[in-house]
């Protein structure tokens, strides 16, 4: 048995998981773009103005009232106007709210945990509409029809579950058939997703302080342990993201360790670099920040409340991202990177990605100006589903014909 990290160290490495670290640093590497010192990207904050007014012509065209849903896995399930996940839960006579909001929890884990890019070539059929998806709206759907299905599930007549074993046991095979993944339909990243919720299952057991419930160890679990810590029932947002971080460390892949310890979605800048961290670490943490908005509405659906909304940062992503470039926000200092393929962890990707949160941020101030709202009635989430991930979504396709991101990096299957 490994011995124990000294507490120091592992003082250190949770310091990197929380929401806070996260914005901090991305901060430090904007501070250096102003003072023209960055290697990769140059910032044109004259073009802030514009892209502010550009997202909010995209917000009123998609929400005229500005009632705009926070930024989640959930909205994915609601493609084509299909409220897919309030059928499947209808169906049901739940015993309480807190049930309703475990198997809330169960899904979100699952299918955010399989939401890396799938490419240009793969799309999902369903079934029950005759539609055809692509991208994160099938993957969506795919993993709500397996859910469903029970496949996560040990207990045949309770489908509506995930529970560790079940998980664990997942096969490639499963998976594959039920992604309708062929030589025809190929998509990106399969094993990798396979591996992420096996891992899942397996890092469930070995925590069950954290996951257990009175039916077993499934990823619900987390809300009884939140509302544990939170007994009032108002949880805040950072804490679901510094929660996940701790609960699910041995389950996305690393690069970086601290003293044993993973941490994720964390790369490095040589301009950070310093005695203390000669690294240059960059935690960004997109999957499980995207989990976290994602428990959001499950917690409220089982009753209880979340503050401090804008206590998480924006996600590190492909479409935030995408608008800066394509809005000409962010410059790349040489033109070539626009045609060259990057690994997650390269450093033009990790200055890119910490770029954009700290600009989403930006333009999400001048956003809420121009809208006469504030972070109370119109938080981050709401900014990013409404406004710039929708933009930078709309810009891609109006630029290249596949819709894909101005800067390309390989599918890992984890991160894109």
């Amino acid at each position: 048995m490994s011995a124990a990290p000294d507490p120091a160290v592992a003082r250190l490495a949770r310091s990197l998981f929380a929401a806070s670290a996260i914005r901090a640093r991305a901060n430090r590497i904007y501070d250096l773009g102003l003072n023209g010192a960055l290697p990769h990207f140059t910032i044109d904050t004259t073009r802030i103005d514009g892209t502010a007014d550009y997202v909010v012509r995209v917000i009123r065209s998609n929400f005229p009232t500005l009632q705009v849903p926070p930024h989640s896995r959930w909205r994915h399930f609601e493609v084509g106007e299909v409220d897919r996940w309030g059928m499947l839960a209808g169906a049901r006579d739940w015993t309480d709210p807190m049930e309703l909001g475990r198997a809330a929890f169960d899904l979100a884990f699952v299918s955010t945990l399989i939401d890396a890019n799938a490419g240009s070539r793969w799309s999902y059929a369903e079934s029950v509409t005759g539609e055809t998806f692509s991208r994160s709206e099938g993957l969506a759907i795919a993993s709500l029809v397996m859910f469903a299905g029970g496949a996560f599930s040990s207990e045949p007549f309770d489908p509506l579950r995930a529970d560790a074993g079940a998980l664990a046991r997942l096969t490639r095979e499963e998976l594959a058939d039920a992604f309708q993944v062929s030589t025809g339909n190929p998509l990106p990243g399969l094993d990798t997703r396979l591996d992420l919720i096996n891992r899942l299952g397996r890092a469930m057991e070995a925590r069950p302080d954290l996951f257990a419930t009175g039916n077993g160890i499934r990823p619900g679990g987390l809300l009884d342990h939140l509302l544990r810590r939170f007994p009032d029932g108002s949880i805040p947002a950072p804490e679901i993201q510094d929660t996940l971080m701790e609960a699910l460390g041995s389950v996305f892949p690393s690069t970086f360790t601290i003293g044993g310890i993973p941490l994720g979605d964390t790369w490095a800048h040589s301009l950070l670099a310093r005695s203390d961290d000669p690294e240059g670490l960059v935690p960004l943490h997109k999957p499980t920040l995207w989990l976290a908005y994602s428990l959001i509405e499950p917690i409220v659906w089982a009753g209880h409340d979340v503050r401090d909304l804008d206590g998480l940062p924006s996600l590190a992503d492909y479409r935030n991202g995408g608008l800066l470039i394509d809005n000409g926000i962010l410059r790349p200092r040489d033109p070539n990177v626009l045609r060259q393929v990057h690994t997650v962890g390269s450093e033009v990707i990790v200055e890119w990605r910490a770029l954009t949160v700290a600009l989403i941020d930006r333009l999400a101030a001048a956003i809420r100006q121009r809208l006469a709202r504030n972070a109370m009635n119109f938080p981050l989430a709401c900014i990013i589903e409404g406004g710039t991930w929708a933009a930078g979504r709309r810009l891609a396709r109006e630029r290249r014909a596949d819709g894909s991101p101005p800067l390309m990096v390989e599918s890992d299957g984890v991160i894109f």
